[in-house]
């Protein structure tokens, strides 16, 4: 397994990132202490959670259970140091969590104390921002997206007096590193700017979603992160579970995602299924399985510090963990930029 490094911050991480977001709904809590123990098996160090999880429902009374479930596995096995760890804090709107109240220096200090306690440990070693209070791009509000009626002030003022409340905590030892999550361009250039005129930690990742189907990241966050050293961490490089096949014809497997959330978070688009079809036909040409293709394709992209995976269950896991020895060739690749080009913006 290739180790990557964590931004500008001394720490390495897998090429792959054990997602956990439906450990306590969809996956069982000694399934989810299996995957862990295979993905350090597999020489994956890198496990990201987040406060709010699991999702798939989102639930105030399921906030905070993969943190517990992650912290139980620490406490049977005695093996934290093994594991660079990285989770959330959530941010303004979700309801389920602190009445939707938005980040501030007043809410870090016990979101991370929250997360310590259930967790089970002394420290984190990535701490990120879920999304901006001022909102984001992402999940399809691209679409929609205005933000013309943001206080510029009022945002810069915010994330200065965040910044020293994680400056706070990481000195305390509470925390490493600090990362970003759904955030753009111009947001995370202001945090880097911020931490570099000494108000705080300096952003080492952001993770936002990327993948065949979603390729936001590869203009102006890919030159941000080119030039400033703040690597992708890929969520849902899979698509949801799109880039499998398996939803291809109307199917509809029996305990996937989309039997849950039919609109996969708003991915399920009258054009996705014909994307997903171009890049099925590819791996089928070429042989290639569809899930390691995209993973394997994931790896080639300059600005990837690591692809975030889940697994609902421990066979699905071995697919995965076998994509890291798939080197894509250039026929391939050319092959991709052309469905891409097809098929831009499917959802």
């Amino acid at each position: 397994m290739k180790m990557n490094p964590l931004g500008r911050t001394g720490i390495e991480v897998s090429e792959l990132c054990l997602g956990t977001m439906t450990y306590g709904t969809q996956t069982p809590e000694a399934e989810a202490h299996a995957q862990i123990g295979r993905a350090l098996e597999a020489e994956v160090n890198f496990v990201d959670t987040a406060e709010m999880y699991p999702v798939n429902p989102i639930a105030k009374e399921h906030v905070g259970r993969s943190e517990e479930i992650i912290g139980n596995w620490f406490a049977a096995s005695g093996r934290r140091a093994e594991v660079v760890l990285a989770t959330k804090h959530s941010g303004q709107g979700l309801m389920a969590v602190r009445d939707g109240a938005p980040i501030s220096a007043q809410t870090i200090a016990e979101t991370i104390e929250g997360s310590l306690r259930r967790l089970r440990t002394d420290y984190i070693d990535l701490y990120q921002f879920h999304w901006p209070n001022r909102g984001s791009y992402m999940f399809r509000q691209n679409w929609s997206y205005d933000p013309s009626q943001q206080d510029r002030a009022a945002v810069l003022e915010n994330m200065a007096e965040c910044l020293g409340a994680l400056q706070g905590a990481q000195q305390a030892g509470k925390i490493r590193a600090f990362g970003l999550s759904n955030e753009s361009a111009w947001g995370t250039a202001q945090w880097l700017r911020l931490a570099e005129e000494g108000g705080g930690p300096r952003v080492a990742s952001i993770q936002n979603e990327y993948s065949l189907l979603c390729r936001m990241f590869d203009t102006d966050l890919a030159e941000l992160s080119h030039h400033e050293d703040v690597g992708l961490l890929a969520f849902s490089p899979l698509g949801t579970g799109l880039l499998t096949g398996k939803y291809q014809g109307g199917a509809l497997p029996e305990g996937s995602r989309k039997t849950i959330n039919p609109e996969l978070g708003g991915r399920h688009s009258p054009r996705v299924y014909d994307a997903v079809a171009a890049y099925l036909e590819i791996s089928a040409r070429h042989g290639l399985d569809p899930v390691q293709m995209a993973l394997a394709w994931c790896r080639t992209r300059p600005f990837m510090t690591s692809a975030i995976f889940g697994a609902t269950r421990l066979e699905q896991m071995e697919r995965i963990l076998a994509s890291v020895n798939l080197e894509l060739p250039q026929e391939v690749l050319s092959e991709i930029d052309q469905a891409h080009r097809a098929h831009p913006m499917p959802y």
